[in-house]
């Protein structure tokens, strides 16, 4: 499934709402991660605290009956871009850090670490990691080799 610009847009609004709900402060206190639960069936796209509290949601339509075997890696794609289109604003919400964007299924199942927000850490996406292990036992080899 490619994402319509109409079903970027209403993710962007959603994250963008996120931030919204946690304006910054000098010294947050806030501590929770935020996870994103998206249903196949109706479309929709909520966001909650750890206390399971709602913070936002929407319905995008493009998801709406979503059959899809292939659904949630296809929103991930697309709610990671729409997450790294507000980095900037995300990484200076009034939320301790460290903290995380997870994606869940409607059954709170964990479906993806979508963004860690730290200081000091970094969390790549795994495809750009694919193939780093046999990348650097070749390496290694040809050290050894010399």
């Amino acid at each position: 499934m490619k994402a319509t610009e109409q079903t970027i847009k209403q993710v962007e609004r959603t994250i963008g709402k996120i931030a919204d709900k946690f304006p910054h402060v000098e010294e947050p206190t806030i501590l929770t991660d935020i996870h994103l639960r998206a249903n196949q069936e109706t479309g929709e796209l909520v966001a909650f605290d750890d206390d399971d509290k709602e913070i936002t949601r929407a319905v995008i339509e493009q998801w709406i009956g979503n059959t899809d075997e292939s659904f949630y890696s296809d929103i991930t794609t697309v709610i990671k871009q729409c997450i790294n289109n507000y980095h900037t604003m995300l990484e200076d919400i009034a939320i301790l850090k460290p903290y995380s964007f997870v994606l869940e299924n409607e059954d709170k199942e964990l479906i993806n670490d979508l963004y860690l927000i730290d200081d000091d850490i970094m969390i790549f996406d795994p495809e750009l990691m694919k193939g780093l292990d046999e990348d650097l036992d070749q390496f290694l080899d040809n050290l050894m080799k010399e």
